[in-house]
């Protein structure tokens, strides 16, 4: 139940954010659906691939395909003014996408019994591998290269998910660990947390 539901509200997030990075971009309706696919998607495939467990086909997902199609629909078919009030919840979106997968890809790794390590990159690459590919097909700098605080947060669930602090087996644990992540996420928004930059002399 507890992951079931983590996927849909991360489909349903990052749909809608890589749907409104199109419309951003001047996208047409093809790459408008790409994009809000490759947010949904792109990070639980990437996790496939480096923890060798199968690659299940997009077409192949059931609900959570029809699920994002529909959130992508939604947005495109708003209208334009509505967009641009929309827009302003693009933040909102992407925090909570990586909080629900960030914490899907810890569970999945610790499912499989995997070391702490491997939860941890499990948790970070299923976090923010989806805005990472959204990002570099809006020709975007990804968030996670820069000065944001965008990783930390994936990679203090997977430790915390990976060492037992919470049951991963609890509902109460694990939606309270994706609020406390969704309002860090968006704190470090609002008050503008950066890692150190390191600026090379000219």
């Amino acid at each position: 139940m507890t992951w079931d539901l983590l996927n849909i509200i991360a489909i349903i997030a990052f749909a809608f954010s890589g749907a409104i990075v199109a419309l951003q971009e001047k996208y047409d309706i093809f790459g408008v659906y790409v994009l809000g696919l490759a947010a949904s998607f792109g990070g639980g495939y990437i996790r496939s691939v480096l923890m060798g467990t199968p690659v299940k086909p997009i077409w192949e997902q059931g609900i959570l395909l029809y699920t994002g199609l529909l959130a992508i629909t939604i947005i495109y078919m708003l209208p334009k003014k509505w967009i641009h009030s929309w827009n302003r919840w693009n933040d909102f979106f992407d925090a909570v996408g990586l909080s629900a997968f960030t914490i899907q890809g810890a569970v999945f790794a610790m499912s499989l019994h995997l070391p702490l390590g491997a939860v941890v990159l499990s948790s970070i690459v299923t976090g923010i591998g989806g805005g990472m590919l959204r990002d570099v097909l809006a020709r975007r700098k990804p968030m996670i290269l820069q000065q944001e605080v965008y990783a930390v947060w994936a990679i203090l669930v997977g430790f915390v998910i990976g060492l037992g602090w919470v049951d991963k087996d609890s509902l109460v644990e694990m939606y309270s660990l994706f609020v406390i992540v969704t309002v860090l996420r968006m704190l470090s928004i609002v008050y503008k947390w950066h890692l150190r930059l390191r600026e090379l002399p000219n």
